[in-house]
C-alpha cells in the first residue's frame, strides 16, 4: 500500500546554507520516525515559499547516503496572502504495510501551525 508522509519546515533567511540545513534536518526526522529506507519510497515531492530560491531543497535530499536515487519533484508553493514563509513542505510517498495511524509526520520550527492538531509528533 502507498501512504504518504507529510512534514514542513521553516528557515530564517533565504540562504543556501539554511535551505540545505533545514530540509535535511526534516528529511532525516522523517525518515528516522518512519523508520525508512529509500527502497520504500516512491517519491518524494518538495515544495517551498516563493520567498524561498536560494537553493533547490531536493540537493539536501539528495545528499543524504543512499537516497541519490529517489525520485524527487520540486516545486514553488502557492503565493497565498498571510500564509507562512520561508517555508518548505515534502510529500513522501512510501510503499509500507503499517496502518495510517502508526505514520509519524513531521513539523519543525515555525511549520507547526501549519498542523497544530499533529503537534503531538513533533
Amino acid at each position: 500500500m502507498v501512504r504518504g508522509i507529510r512534514g514542513a519546515t521553516t528557515v530564517t533567511t533565504n540562504t543556501k546554507e539554511e535551505i540545505l540545513e533545514a530540509t535535511r534536518e526534516l528529511s532525516l526526522a522523517i525518515i528516522e520516525r518512519n523508520d525508512l529506507q529509500a527502497d520504500d519510497v516512491a517519491s518524494i515531492f518538495i515544495t517551498s515559499t516563493p520567498d524561498l530560491n536560494a537553493a533547490f531543497p531536493a540537493a539536501a535530499i539528495r545528499s543524504i547516503h543512499g537516497w541519490d536515487l529517489v525520485p524527487l519533484m520540486g516545486a514553488s508553493e502557492v503565493d497565498v496572502p498571510n500564509g507562512l514563509s520561508l517555508c518548505i513542505r515534502i510529500l513522501l510517498l512510501v510503499n509500507t504495510d503499517k496502518p495510517a495511524d502508526m505514520i509519524q509526520h513531521v513539523y519543525l520550527n515555525e511549520a507547526v501551525k501549519l498542523r497544530p492538531d499533529l503537534k503531538s509528533q513533533n
